[in-house]
């Protein structure tokens, strides 16, 4: 729709301006909320690494390079920690940074929790669908998309699924942050550039985020202050 102009020294521009002021206002007190929250709750302490995570390690298709390696390490020491996880893992186009968190993910699946990644865009939902299918298919894991490109019957057939705890993977745009997805068992969310979702779709995460871990992933690094 057109936006209504207002008037150089109208009363109009003056209200629109406290009302932003005041949505600003109202956005860092649920950020400083949340965090306060994830620092004094306990999270999920993941257990260490067990037979199927080496060899789910070892069947990567290339050497990981010396800052996957890091990166990896870094990560699951976190999950191993009482407090909830807050990793960013930074890395261009082409890096690796999927197979970093595809380690998270199975690490997660296989203490018996879900693990929930929201993606910008439907193309890499169905990317990322197409690889966790790949590299998890000699494992027991039950991997979904939730995107625009399935019908209505068969996203309400993932959200049941999730509710239920019958899906442990879940790959989704937007839509995975509606109001009716509920998760039985939440252990991990994945936010793939978390520079490109807006204000209302992380206000909806931030009730599944309090006290699982969370990955964010990003080729374009922003303050995050």
């Amino acid at each position: 729709s057109r936006p209504t102009l207002a008037k150089i020294g109208g009363r109009s521009w003056v209200r629109q301006k406290e009302k932003a002021e005041q949505a600003v206002t109202d956005l860092a007190v649920e950020m400083l909320e949340l965090q306060a929250a994830r620092a004094s709750r306990p999270g999920i302490t993941f257990p260490e690494d067990t037979e199927w995570q080496t060899e789910f390690d070892a069947a990567f298709a290339y050497v990981e390079t010396k800052d996957q390696l890091a990166a990896i390490d870094a990560l699951k020491k976190d999950m191993c920690q009482p407090q909830p996880m807050d990793r960013l893992i930074c890395g261009d186009v082409g890096y690796g940074k999927t197979e970093v968190a595809m380690r998270a993910v199975f690490k997660a699946v296989d203490s018996g929790y879900q693990v929930a990644m929201l993606v910008p865009t439907t193309i890499l939902a169905e990317q990322h669908g197409r690889t966790l299918r790949s590299r998890m298919a000699e494992f027991p894991f039950e991997i979904a998309v939730l995107s625009r490109f399935r019908t209505k019957k068969e996203q309400n057939e993932v959200v049941e699924r999730l509710r239920d705890g019958s899906v442990d993977i879940v790959v989704g745009t937007h839509r995975l942050a509606q109001g009716d997805v509920h998760f039985h068992n939440l252990g991990l969310v994945i936010i793939d550039e978390d520079q490109r979702f807006g204000v209302q779709v992380k206000d909806r995460l931030k009730t599944l985020r309090s006290t699982v871990d969370e990955l964010t992933l990003t080729a374009t690094p922003i303050p995050r202050t």
